[in-house]
């Protein structure tokens, strides 16, 4: 791993923390392997069944990638095809939750985007600022942003580049809860400690099912979630639910 990105597990709920609040935690093509690295790491780690991803320091989520390194791929291509730290998280199999602290810009707001639920601190605030600089954000920003906050929002803040404060991002929809900032990442770990409780498999799966839903019809998705469900329903830990049910007690679920 890069010091600049920070693993750490906590019973069944890993962080991943982006570690270079003297740059606003821009990210650099070797921080974007480091979390590959990470993701990878907690895909294939069992006893992980939540993630939470979060920046150091008061100031930053992340800034997006280090604009000063840009200039040092070789042509477009090589560009195009660089480790992308969106990507990564998206590999992410385990449920994931953002902890937005500071400025979530470019990058930064795609790499929130892509966990699957997004918490911000009072300071928080988002921009999609790349039209400014005169491009326009490559990890998914316009299909992820207009799912967030509608179509005309998301061209609002695409088109004009201007951040969104906190209040104005929940109340559209990008984040599910404001909080202040010193109880911003034991909130997270609140919710992600509830997630780790439930059936993992289910988790997983539940995962699954809401982002395969944007790309089918409402039959297909229909269908698509009743298969699932029947998968879940045959697993030990569907059986152990319905037994603790029955028995009153809580379930102890095994990944099974």
């Amino acid at each position: 791993m890069s010091e600049n990105i920070i693993v750490e597990r906590d019973g069944a709920v890993g962080t991943i923390t982006i570690n270079r609040p003297e740059k606003l935690n821009a990210m650099t093509p070797a921080m974007a392997d480091a979390l590959v690295a990470a993701v990878e790491n907690f895909n294939d780690d069992n006893e992980i069944r939540c993630v939470i991803l979060t920046g150091a320091g008061a100031r930053a989520f992340c800034a997006g990638s280090d604009i000063r390194v840009l200039d040092d791929y070789e042509t477009p291509w090589d560009f195009r095809n660089r480790p992308d730290y969106c990507d990564a998280i998206r590999a992410l199999r385990k449920p994931s939750i953002a902890a937005v602290n500071g400025y979530a810009f470019g990058g930064g707001l795609e790499t929130a985007m892509a966990c699957d639920i997004r918490l911000a601190a009072e300071n928080a605030s988002f921009s999609a600022p790349e039209i400014k600089l005169g491009w326009i954000g490559g990890g998914g920003m316009a299909v992820n942003l207009a799912h967030a906050v509608g179509p005309s929002n998301a061209a609002l803040m695409i088109m004009t580049g201007d951040p969104i404060d906190a209040s104005t991002a929940e109340r559209w929809g990008l984040v599910s809860r404001v909080v202040p900032q010193a109880e911003l990442l034991a909130e997270a770990k609140k919710i992600a400690g509830a997630i780790a409780a439930r059936a993992p498999i289910a988790a997983e799966t539940a995962k699954l099912n809401l982002h395969a839903a944007w790309d089918m019809s409402i039959a297909d998705a229909i269908t698509y979630e009743r298969d699932l469900q029947t998968i879940c329903f045959a697993t030990d830990d569907a059986r152990e639910g319905r037994a603790a049910f029955k028995e009153k007690r809580q379930p102890a679920f095994k990944r099974r």
